[in-house]
């Protein structure tokens, strides 16, 4: 019954700014990971940025200092605030979570993407 939602795509110019979130639902005992994947058309699906339990993060070079990631009020939600967006930052992006749903349990869950688009 885990479900992530993602929100905050959009279309934003060059040097502008979004913000995605992503809030996690269910039962569940406890979010190991989160963290945002994107995907642009002809590409892999690429890493972003994660963030652990512990507050660790970890970011792809492309957007190491342009992009922020967190972990939001309860921590059920996980936000990526994005500055200085690029064209070649376009592409859907989904979130991502490693969920421990009991003691000998843990999966991968996805979001079903938001389209971030950069107009030059």
């Amino acid at each position: 019954q885990v479900q992530l939602v993602e929100s905050g795509g959009g279309l934003v110019q060059a040097g502008g700014s979004l913000r995605l979130s992503c809030v996690v639902s269910g039962l569940y005992l406890s979010i190991n990971r989160m963290g945002w994947y994107r995907q642009a058309p002809g590409k892999r699906r690429e890493l972003v940025a994660l963030i652990t339990s512990d507050g660790s993060t970890n970011y792809s070079d492309s957007v190491k200092g342009r992009f922020t990631i967190s972990r939001d009020n309860a921590e059920n939600t996980v936000s990526l605030q994005m500055n200085s967006l690029q064209p070649e930052d376009t592409a859907v992006y989904y979130c991502h979570a490693l969920i421990r749903g009991s003691p000998k349990m843990e999966n991968d869950y996805w979001g079903q993407g938001t389209q971030v688009t950069v107009s030059s």
